[in-house]
């Protein structure tokens, strides 16, 4: 709707007044809405005179009067203001001098857009598709922010191709495609100027769905351009294997008899791009959390391993700055390679030194010359948030070349813009006629850059990570001064840390003598429920199944992603975890063993986490489905059945129980003991190693079996006790299996590879066990201390003590010592591999055990008889620790495999 005011209509011309006379257009927006727009225009100009205080005045008034983030346009004449957030358009102008009418609009918007915002004013100058002349008024302020749909428009003529034809290949090839839509619709994006991407739309009752099609350009190509298979390749393997942010690929489709040329059709993601370098209508904190969110999205893309991923040959990983292209972002991967990430990051950097605007402008001076809005951070700071987050040193010997590689590489590209627009099918439309003289500022700047004598200090500016940001996107990694240091994980484990620390101190801990109780009363082989009712509260507070590695979440995802048994808020939140490395888990794992009852509570307790560990890398999809999913849902639990009474089970190749094949089902008949988790009343599940082959070689007799507790002749003996714990409900079985048959399907990976299985499973368990121990010789620590503060003996307090002070400066150094130690092991375990990791795991296997037996004695000392007691914590704290200098293997085991690969390193 139009309205005006009373001192003219709409494009009228204007008379001589002394006051404004205002026409505006709106859409979605309320009558008070409109009303508050007319008085806030005149109030701006009777006030302000500069064009930047009339647009600040209007953005200022409505952000406080609609919490939401304005943009205003402002000229001599004329004013708009438009928000895209909420679907809000605003247009009106001011005219007391002007004899006409004209329309002013935000750069770079859509025909559409510019369009209906001038559809009130002349038809004359409803189809400017370029800003108005700058003698008619200076824009001072432009909001460049778009959500996504903002920058669809209708296909141009050169890129039209067969809809039906698409139509019918995405139905078939496209997983919840409609297979006869109610509307079929297709649009182009009106940003980019390499591969032509367009958006699917498809309508059927009550649903429309949008997908997205990348497809090479019309015409004569360079044989490695346009790529399109290559982006394909790497959008999936990222986004099956890792956590990088990518859109979901559907399918590729290589034959060129559909549409003319190969094809992806890919996810639609719905978000705001930010087309000004200088993000104008944010605050200066919105601005640094984008770009420091930037950064870091770089570097973990950096992290990424592209052998395990599948891409190893992706491209050459030699010589790489002696050739073109590489990994260049998220979201354009058509110059994708394998090589020298710093240039990657330089050329993210390039908005610093040019800006490279596909516009006709009297200069082109990045922000380091232009000036840098407030919150921005510097090139120098920028590069310092990358380094620290990706853990790469400072290139400060380096970064010219990478910059100037960079520079040229932009003209390069631009250069080829040009000649795409020269031959009538360059996919940004006409813009791209401004590439060419773009490409010769690129190549001047670079010549300019290569001149100067020093680009980047010799030393990262040591402030830049202390500096906190507020707003939606947090930022990840900046860390306080007094926090840094080589072992400060990151700013997103310091919050789960923060809200586990809160947590337990809320809920854990004040729960402890309930569950307790429980335990030793005749009722206790069942649940209290209130540890059911603290798992609903660890989920909703994002504290779920945290121990999950993130290679292991990416292979469930790929195997249960299209599967109907999850709602995608749960599967995404909770069930596979936080994305964290074993390293960042190690920092949440020790907090969680301050208490018997905490890891089960947070669904991160042994021997559950070691099985779905099993199954995560190991299950077959049917596997997963059965078992894995309500584990990971935290409704059922599971045991781990190794150990036999008649052997050491500490050596495997001593397994007795035997696993025989007899047509589809194998019979299972043997003697375990020491089955943690066994006696629970939610166990359904077992995990059984046994043999398969008794003449096979010696590690591949072995083989481990799913085993439903309630299959015929699987019978629960007695639990053991564990120093007088029975540790109820959890417990430790003694069980039999007599004639147990069970399905072919339910083995693990196949026959003879139990070993290998156990030695991936027992790594990152034994690992876990020491984070534990780490969190329980804490809280002695802690029950030390606060005793010996309040205790007196012989007329002083035991803290006065010179024995006690001695003790406990030993204690806090062998704890420390076995952090460092289990913390080592984690890194190596994360970036080597269980079997490189093996050495430190061990170390740290035999250190931690033994150092908390130590400090929970001490602790226990100091409580007098009553650390004896089940007053406190410290008896049964002492007893688990006690068990795992022989669970997960013996001290012995462990200290001859440290012995050994030291006598192999001699021999080197």
């Amino acid at each position: 709707m139009a309205e005006e005011s009373k001192s003219g209509g709409v494009g009228a011309v204007a008379q001589a007044a002394t006051s404004p006379k205002i026409v505006m257009k709106s859409i979605d927006m309320s009558e008070k809405m409109r009303n508050d727009a007319i008085d806030c225009a005149r109030a701006a100009f009777e006030k302000h005179r500069l064009e930047k205080e009339i647009a600040e005045y209007i953005k200022k008034e409505f952000d406080k009067k609609y919490g939401q983030t304005w943009h205003c346009i402002v000229g001599r004449n004329f004013g708009s203001y438009v928000t895209h957030e909420t679907n809000h358009f605003l247009y009106f102008y001011v005219d007391s001098k002007a004899s006409a009418p004209f329309l002013v609009y935000y750069r770079r918007a859509s025909l559409e857009n510019v369009t209906g915002l001038g559809s009130v004013l002349p038809l004359s100058v409803r189809t400017l598709n370029t800003p108005p002349n700058p003698s008619i008024g200076s824009i001072a302020y432009v909001a460049m922010a778009f959500s996504t749909s903002d920058l669809l428009r209708s296909v141009q003529p050169a890129h039209r191709f067969d809809e039906a034809a698409v139509l019918r290949y995405a139905a078939a090839n496209v997983a919840g495609f409609p297979a006869a839509p109610a509307k079929f619709s297709v649009s182009q994006f009106g940003y980019g100027q390499s591969n032509p991407t367009f958006c699917l739309e498809v309508a059927s009752p009550g649903v429309v769905k949008r997908y997205v099609l990348r497809k090479k350009p019309p015409g004569a190509l360079l044989e490695s351009a346009h790529a399109v298979e290559r982006e394909f390749q790497v959008l999936k393997a990222l986004g099956v294997h890792t956590d990088v942010p990518v859109p979901k690929v559907f399918c590729l489709c290589n034959d060129t008899s559909i549409i003319g040329t190969s094809f992806y059709i890919m996810e639609y993601l719905e978000g705001r791009i930010f087309m000004d370098n200088k993000l104008p209508g944010l605050s200066p904190e919105r601005r640094k959390v984008i770009y420091q969110a930037t950064a870091k999205t770089l570097a973990s893309l950096h992290k990424v391993d592209v052998d395990s991923i599948g891409l190893q040959k992706f491209g050459r990983r030699d010589n790489y700055c002696k050739r073109q292209d590489q990994v260049i972002g998220i979201l354009d991967w058509e110059l994708s390679t394998l090589g020298n990430q710093m240039c990657d990051v330089a050329y993210s950097g390039l908005l610093y030194i040019v800006e490279a605007a596909l516009e006709e402008r009297e200069s082109y001076e990045g922000l380091e010359f232009s000036g840098i809005p407030e919150g921005i951070p510097s090139l120098v700071e920028y590069l310092a948030v990358y380094c620290s987050a990706a853990g790469r040193p400072w290139p400060v010997r380096e970064w010219k070349f990478y910059m100037a590689f960079s520079l040229f590489r932009g003209a390069s590209i631009f250069a080829g813009v040009y000649h795409r627009w020269t031959l009538g099918n360059a996919s940004g439309g006409e813009r791209a006629r401004y590439a060419g003289k773009v490409a010769n500022v690129l190549v001047d700047s670079a010549c300019a850059y290569v001149a100067q004598e020093s680009v980047l200090p010799d030393q990262p500016p040591l402030g830049i990570l202390n500096q906190g940001a507020t707003g939606r996107l947090e930022d990840n990694y900046s860390l306080s001064m007094k926090e840094q240091g080589c072992s400060v994980p990151s700013q997103k484990v310091l919050e789960l840390r923060k809200k586990l620390l809160k947590f337990m101190q809320d809920h854990v801990y004040p729960n402890e003598s309930e569950f307790y109780r429980l335990s030793q009363s005749s009722q206790r082989w069942t649940v209290h429920p209130d540890e059911e009712k603290l798992k609903e509260l660890a989920k909703q507070e994002s504290l779920w199944n945290l121990w999950i590695p993130l290679d292991s979440a990416a292979r469930a995802r790929k195997l249960l992603e299209d599967e109907k048994y999850f709602s995608t808020g749960a599967w995404n939140s909770n069930l596979l975890g936080a994305g964290l490395s074993n390293l960042e888990y190690g920092y949440l794992c020790e907090i969680m063993g301050r208490s018997i009852w905490a890891p089960q509570i947070f669904n991160c307790g042994a021997p559950d986490t070691g099985n779905m560990e099993v199954l995560l890398r190991y299950g077959t999809k049917e596997q997963l489905i059965e078992w894995l999913i309500p584990l990971l849902e935290g409704k059922i639990r599971s045991g781990f059945a190794m150990t036999e009474p008649q052997v050491a089970s500490s050596d495997a190749t001593n397994i007795e129980c035997s696993l025989t094949r007899q047509g589809d089902f194998y019979i299972i008949n043997g003697k375990k003991w020491w089955t943690s988790g066994a006696m629970d009343p939610r166990c359904k599940v077992l995990i059984v190693m046994g043999k398969t082959d008794f003449s096979a070689p010696m590690h591949k007799q072995q083989s481990m079996i799913l085993v439903d507790v309630n299959t015929p002749g699987v019978h629960i003996r007695r639990p053991l006790l564990v120093f007088g714990f029975d540790d109820a409900p959890h417990g430790h079985a003694e069980i039999t299996f007599e004639n147990v048959r069970v399905p072919v399907k339910n083995i693990l990976l196949g026959e003879g590879r139990g070993f290998e299985i156990a030695q991936g499973r027992l790594g990152p368990g034994r690992l876990h066990h020491c984070m534990r121990l780490i969190g329980a010789a804490e809280r002695g620590m802690q029950m030390a201390v606060d005793r010996a503060l309040r205790r007196r003996v012989f007329g002083k307090l035991i803290a006065e003590q010179g024995s006690f002070l001695s003790d406990l400066a030993k204690c806090r150094v062998e704890l420390e010592q076995a952090r460092l130690l289990v913390f080592e092991a984690a890194d190596q375990l994360d970036r080597l591999g269980n079997k490189k990791a093996r050495g430190t795991i061990a170390m740290a296997k035999v250190a931690a055990p033994n150092m908390t037996l130590k400090v929970l004695d001490f602790a226990m000392q100091v409580h007098g008889a009553a650390g004896l007691s089940s007053d406190t914590v410290l008896a049964h704290l002492w007893a688990t620790a006690r068990t795992l200098r022989i669970a997960d293997g013996p001290d012995e085991v462990h200290l001859g495999t440290i012995a050994k690969l030291e006598l192999r390193r001699a021999k080197l």
